[in-house]
This record gives C-alpha cells, sequence and structure tokens, in this order.
C-alpha cells in the first residue's frame, strides 16, 4: 500500500471509527449505571439483613425473596433441613406394649408399624427429635377417693421407661438418648432422632415425690401434671368436657411437687390439667412450663383444649411466664367431627400466635396415642406439609424455625437455668410426704 495514500485515508477510518464507537458507548454506559444500581441494592439488602439479625427481626424481603424455593413445599423442606421438628408427645411405646407386649426383639422401627411412627416415616417427615411418652393409664377410680389403694401405676411407668431405652439402644444408629437441650441440639446436628422421655400424668408417682426424682434420674424430663383423672397432686381438666374439681387446682402436695420440678430441671407440663391448675402453676412455677399436646379452645371448645384467659398469661411481659403450647393433633381437639384437617390445625397454631406470640407455639401431635388423625396430617411424614401450610400463610423462616423446635428448646433451657440458679441457691430436695398416706 502506498504511504501516501494510507496518510490520506486515516482521518476517514478515524471518523468513522468513532461513530461506531458511539452505540458501544451508549451500551457500555447502560451497563455501568445497571451495575452501580445493583450494587447499591445489595449493599442496602446485605446493611438490612446483618441489622435484621441483630435486632431479631424478620429479613425476608417484603416481596417474598428470603432465599426460599417459591413453591410451599420446596420451602418447608428447605427449612427443616436445618430447623427439623421436635414433637414434644409421641405415644410410640404405648403402641409397643399394645402391639407387642412391649418385646424389643419383637419390633423392627425400620420397617412399618401398625401406628403412626417409623424409623422411614420419621426421616421423610425431617423429625430431629421427640419426646417418648411413658404413658400409664389412670387407674379408673381402683385407687379409691384418697389415692391411697396400690395399683400399678409405678410398675407399669418402669416398663415403658425400659421399652423406650431399649428401643432407643437397638436403633442406636438412629436415635439418641438426650438429657439436656444442648445434647438435644448436638444430636441433631450429628443427625441422628433426639430422644427424651416425658411421664403423663402425675397418678403414675404413686404419691411420692422421691418416686419423681427417680424418674428424672431415668431420664424424665417433663411430667405432666394430671391426665384424665384428678390425683393426690392437682386437678385434671377432664376430656370433652371438664371434670368436677376436687382440690380447686393444685393441691397442698401439688406446691412442693412444682418446686422439685423446678429444682430438678424437670418440665412442668400443663396439658390434661384444670384450668385452676394451670394458672396456679403458671403462677409458682420458677421454670417456664410446657403444655406438650395441647390446641385451643377458641378454635374448638373441649376441656382438652387451652382457653384464652390463659395463653393470655404467656409470654415475656409483667406477669407473664416463658412456655410453648405443643399444638395437638387429634381430632376431637380440632374441629367438629369429620372437619379436622391440616388446615384446620395450622387454625389452632395461628391462633396461639396470635394471643401468646409466635415463639410460644410447637407440635405436640400425640401420634400413636390417637385413633384417627386429621386429613392431610396422618403421620410423621407429613410434617412438612404442615410448615408449608404456614409458610404460604406468611410466616417467616425464622418464625417457623422457632414453630418446628427452637421456641422448645428455649423453654427447656429456661428449666435447666432455673435448676442451676436453685442450686447455687443452696435449694434442697423436697421430702413432702402426703397427708392421707398412713405407712409414714
Amino acid at each position: 500500500m502506498d504511504p501516501e495514500s494510507a496518510t490520506e485515508r486515516a482521518p476517514l477510518l478515524e471518523h468513522e471509527t468513532d461513530r461506531a464507537s458511539k452505540p458501544r458507548k451508549v451500551v457500555q454506559g447502560t451497563l455501568f449505571v445497571i451495575f452501580a444500581l445493583g450494587l447499591i441494592l445489595f449493599l442496602f439488602y446485605y446493611e438490612g439483613v446483618q441489622y435484621g439479625r441483630a435486632a431479631g427481626e424478620d429479613t425476608r424481603w417484603p416481596w417474598g425473596g428470603d432465599g426460599l424455593p417459591k413453591e410451599p413445599h420446596e420451602a418447608a423442606l428447605r427449612i427443616l433441613a436445618k430447623a427439623p421438628v421436635i414433637d414434644t408427645h409421641i405415644d410410640l411405646p404405648w403402641l409397643i406394649r399394645d402391639e407387642y407386649s412391649n418385646n424389643a426383639s419383637a419390633v423392627d422401627l425400620r420397617t412399618p408399624t401398625p401406628g403412626h411412627v417409623d424409623i422411614p416415616r420419621l426421616r421423610a417427615g425431617k423429625v430431629g427429635g421427640f419426646f417418648w411418652s411413658v404413658y400409664a393409664p389412670c387407674p379408673g377410680g381402683l385407687e379409691g377417693p384418697d389415692f391411697l389403694n396400690p395399683t400399678f401405676s409405678v410398675r407399669d411407668t418402669l416398663e415403658q421407661i425400659d421399652i423406650s431405652h431399649e428401643l432407643i439402644r437397638k436403633h442406636a444408629d438412629t436415635f439418641e438418648l438426650t438429657l439436656t437441650a444442648e445434647e438435644m441440639q448436638s444430636a441433631i446436628t450429628r443427625g441422628k432422632i433426639a430422644s427424651v422421655l416425658g411421664v403423663e400424668g402425675a397418678h403414675q408417682l404413686g404419691n411420692s415425690i422421691q418416686v419423681l426424682r427417680q424418674y428424672y434420674t431415668l431420664g424424665v424430663r417433663y411430667m405432666t401434671l394430671t391426665h384424665i383423672c384428678h390425683n393426690a397432686f392437682a386437678d385434671s381438666g377432664g376430656f370433652l368436657k371438664p371434670f368436677e374439681p376436687l382440690h380447686g387446682g393444685l393441691s397442698e402436695l401439688g406446691h412442693p411437687l412444682i418446686y422439685e420440678m423446678n429444682r430438678l430441671g424437670m418440665l412442668v407440663d400443663l396439658s390434661h390439667t384444670s384450668d385452676d391448675t394451670a394458672l396456679q402453676a403458671l403462677q409458682i412455677s420458677r421454670a417456664p412450663v410446657v403444655w406438650s399436646h395441647s390446641s385451643a379452645r377458641s378454635m374448638h371448645g373441649v376441656a382438652r383444649n387451652v382457653p384464652d384467659n390463659v395463653l393470655e398469661k404467656i409470654g415475656f411481659g409483667e406477669g407473664q411466664k416463658d412456655a410453648v403450647v405443643m399444638i395437638n393433633f387429634a381430632p376431637q381437639f380440632v374441629a367438629e367431627d369429620g372437619k379436622a384437617t391440616l388446615s384446620a390445625v395450622a387454625d389452632h397454631v395461628e391462633h396461639v400466635a396470635k394471643i401468646a406470640g409466635k415463639k410460644h407455639v410447637g407440635i405436640g401431635s400425640d401420634f400413636d396415642g390417637i385413633g384417627s388423625t386429621p386429613v392431610g396430617l396422618e403421620d410423621v411424614s407429613k410434617y412438612p406439609d404442615l410448615v408449608a401450610k404456614l409458610y404460604k400463610r406468611g410466616w417467616t423462616k425464622y418464625e417457623l424455625a422457632g414453630f418446628t423446635g427452637a421456641n422448645f428448646l428455649r423453654v427447656l433451657h429456661g428449666a435447666e437455668n432455673t435448676a442451676r440458679e436453685m442450686a447455687e441457691e443452696g435449694a434442697q430436695p423436697s421430702y413432702a410426704v402426703y397427708s392421707k398416706r398412713t405407712d409414714l
């Protein structure tokens, strides 16, 4: 090429290049603006998340972008992967007694059981822990009006504790016996199903606070003050209809019982109790309390459910007690005949949350202790569907993590802290004796 010609053409090439670069500059400028806006939005969101976490607030985007899938069931599974279910009342030990005569060698929980609970379904339901209810029935009047006639309640309770221990030991690759909130969290973190024991009624004490201490030694971490019968310690609330009171709430012996439970770090469970028993226990217990398997009376008006005037006593404010109400799935406590559904159970959850707060509600299904189940909550594999329902209704992932287990763990921690405080104060065991006993 002629150098002179090339020099002559250079101004023209420069002019054409400059014209071609204008659209490119517009595109580049637009991309820069988009990038800058994106960076600003990210920094704004990041700062908001950090501030919200520090303040304990919900950090979901207001339009639903909380890092979870939009589909509720997928979102529920994501939540449960980090915050698995802790169910505070499962009657698997009673099913084993009833179906297999408490013979652990005859049971393989890795295969389907005739009830609502087995290992495959627990895994499908994203269960991280549950209370094995070591229930023994009310004596049915055999104990007499003063509860002095001998019964088999203590023997039967010990047998239920034994079968629970044996099944936990037999399936040690799945279950782990845990005695504290910290042990529960540790087991769950390692992929085990934390297993804790609960006694369902003080009639199982044989009128003796000393028996309570032995149950604690064997791993019991809550005791329901009554079942569907009065006992020497407190009044029962009845079943669908209330019972006539016997003591007017707690008996004289009921006060040292609660003291001793606080001293040990055993949760006071107020399911099954009369309204007066519950209100008095809330007042005198130093530790937080639990309703291990109860629903809301305003949603379905049966005696077994918790009324609003009791729910209003739950909370962190003056005159309130920290507690958690674990929602029962028994159809007769959920709705009228034929109307118990997953949605109706969710209504109970939301009512307790409305009155007491979302930090005071959890799951206490009563699986394997109920003859039928709500439609949509047929067994332990269905917990994710309940979480999905609440997520769809607007519950945040943090609120749902509380509902599935963190709320309960807080209350259990609280009971343990109370026991430590009482020990530091020098609190001594109670040796209170039932006044109507004649042998001591």
